[in-house]
């Protein structure tokens, strides 16, 4: 079965450390070449994430991380970049991989648009406001004052609304992610994030804030992150994530569900989960408590329709 992965960190790892090849299976990399084939993976998606270990982050640190996107990524030929409805459709005619550029947090933008439009042309196609903390568009879900957007930041909204960029909710306030419901008029995604019911992390989403995802016609990644699927997240199994599913698709979401696994950004891992090779174990789970039409609908067919729906054409 093919496999869509929603979100990982692997741009950032290669980033912060020049000695990685991504076509190399080695023990730093939980997303590589050899594990993307290992698993069977069609499309991943590529965070641009500044940890906080950059002091200051730029926009020149962005361009560099797109810089490392295309000489240590897709210099390989098992690599394909999508930035088109026309992209997806071609990788599925070949045995390539697609690889698609996202980014995780605005900070580095500094409020200037201009930076953001940049973004779209260079292929950029999925736009998370913030990470957990507050930036000149809108606070994060961690941010201890629970603000919505700033002024810039719905600016920032309607300038977006334009582009072939998709927002990501994931890391976004409550207050915000109500706000962006009341303003913003496209299906909007959050990429690596659980449900609340299930697990009350604030990282989590409440069932208003999935049945809105649904109701826009969004996408849902549920994300591998222990302690996003249960709170005793040192024992999280593979059968956790099933939870998360299964509640989902009792809200109305089973056309929504995709994987958005967090890879390279965590350090911790689900049990028999412990590299996006490993994606054969959740495969194995999934046949046993779905349909083979689910099953493919949650790996792969859910985010190609959204994807083929909402890149540009």
């Amino acid at each position: 079965m093919k496999i869509v992965d929603g979100h990982c960190d692997a741009l950032t790892k290669l980033f912060q450390n020049g000695k990685l090849e991504f076509n190399q299976d080695v023990s730093e990399l939980d997303v590589c070449i050899p594990k993307l084939q290992q698993a069977g993976v069609k499309v991943q998606f590529f965070a641009i994430y500044l940890s906080e270990s950059i002091p200051n982050p730029s926009f020149e640190h962005v361009l560099q991380m797109i810089d490392i996107f295309h000489r240590k990524i897709l210099n390989h030929p098992q690599m394909r970049w999508i930035r088109t409805a026309s992209d997806w459709l071609l990788i599925e005619q070949t045995q390539e991989i697609g690889a698609v550029l996202t980014i995780e947090g605005l900070d580095a933008l500094a409020g200037n648009l201009t930076h953001l439009r940049i973004l779209d042309y260079l292929g950029v196609r999925c736009a998370g406001i913030t990470w957990n903390y507050a930036n000149w568009a809108a606070d994060g879900v961690m941010e201890s004052r629970k603000g919505g957007f700033t002024k810039k930041g719905k600016l920032m909204l309607k300038e977006i609304e334009t582009m072939g960029i998709i927002v990501d909710v994931s890391h976004l306030s409550v207050a915000g992610f109500w706000e962006l419901v009341d303003v913003y008029r496209k299906p909007f995604i959050a990429s690596h994030s659980n449900a609340y019911h299930v697990c009350p992390h604030p990282r989590n989403l409440s069932d208003d804030q999935i049945k809105a995802i649904i109701q826009c016609k969004g996408m849902l990644g549920i994300t591998f992150v222990p302690y996003f699927l249960e709170n005793l997240y040192s024992s999280a199994q593979i059968s956790t994530i099933l939870k998360h599913i299964d509640h989902i698709c009792a809200l109305g979401g089973e056309s929504q569900i995709g994987f958005g696994s967090d890879f390279d950004g965590i350090d911790q891992w689900v049990k028999d989960l412990r590299h996006v090779g490993d994606y054969g174990n959740i495969i194995e789970a999934l046949c046993k408590n779905y349909s083979e039409s689910q099953v493919e609908a949650f790996l792969y067919g859910n985010w190609r329709n959204f994807m083929l729906q909402n890149l540009p054409q």
